[in-house]
């Protein structure tokens, strides 16, 4: 599917176009986790006390980021994922530094967009948006480079069961804002929404412990939760439903 827009979508949000995306592994210095190492384990060991299955592994987020002829290039560099969640719990107060992933966003026949909202057990509980995940060494490449678009078809099989459709056109949308940058390749399927949905839930019913608590179906800016739904997603549906 297509969308051919760009420019500030929703406040402080800015939408591109992007026909393809990469990114690359590269060494950084990150001042501020250093000189905050001391908060960062207080946040940790608060975020364990309410959810201790958190696990503090290596992830990826983003120094840098360029765009050429409808490319983008990411710059990403190794963190511990403690070091990840305390800068997002402080409002990510670093503006040279990002949170990068890529998400599948599945547009279903009849025109609406289906998420999922978390598991209580996962860092995000509650929380409604399109399956994803943040890059983490899984998806580092012998050549250096991160494939981002293979961990967006990844966590979203590993979260709906739904494999992409053949031939579907590998368009990308970046959104940029609020310390983010958020890549995400919409996708038609051939079902409606309560037929996807449905496969989602077989799906979730199938395993020990689904990192969805349910799906959902957004139809208009009317289902658009201004509190679950995290910014990003929001300037997303605003985006591709009319006022």
């Amino acid at each position: 599917m297509s969308i051919e827009m760009s420019g500030e979508v929703a406040p402080g949000f800015s939408l591109v176009t992007l026909s393809r995306i990469s990114a690359r592994r590269v060494a950084y210095d990150w001042a501020w986790a250093r000189d905050n190492a001391a908060a960062i384990d207080r946040n940790w060991e608060r975020r364990l006390a309410k959810t201790p299955g958190l696990f503090d592994g290596t992830v990826f987020l983003a120094s840098g980021c360029t765009i050429a002829d409808s490319t983008c290039e990411a710059a990403l560099f190794e963190a511990p994922y403690s070091r990840f969640i305390a800068f997002r719990d402080a409002g990510v107060p670093d503006a040279l530094v990002a949170n990068a992933f890529a998400a599948i966003v599945p547009h279903s026949a009849d025109g609406a967009v289906i998420l999922g909202v978390m598991g209580a057990h996962t860092a995000n509980a509650g929380q409604i948006y399109f399956p994803c995940g943040t890059p983490d060494r899984g998806d580092l490449r012998e050549d250096g480079t991160v494939d981002l678009a293979g961990s967006a078809a990844r966590e979203f099989l590993e979260e709906t069961g739904l494999t992409l459709p053949e031939g579907a056109e590998e368009e990308w949308v970046l959104l940029r804002g609020d310390g983010q940058l958020a890549f995400l390749r919409p996708v038609r399927f051939d079902l409606d929404a309560e037929a996807l949905k449905a496969r989602i839930e077989a799906h979730r019913a199938r395993e020990d412990e689904p990192e969805l608590a349910h799906s959902v179906v957004a139809r208009s800016r009317t289902d658009i939760d201004a509190a679950r739904m995290p910014s990003f997603v929001q300037a997303y549906l605003a985006s591709i439903f009319p006022d």
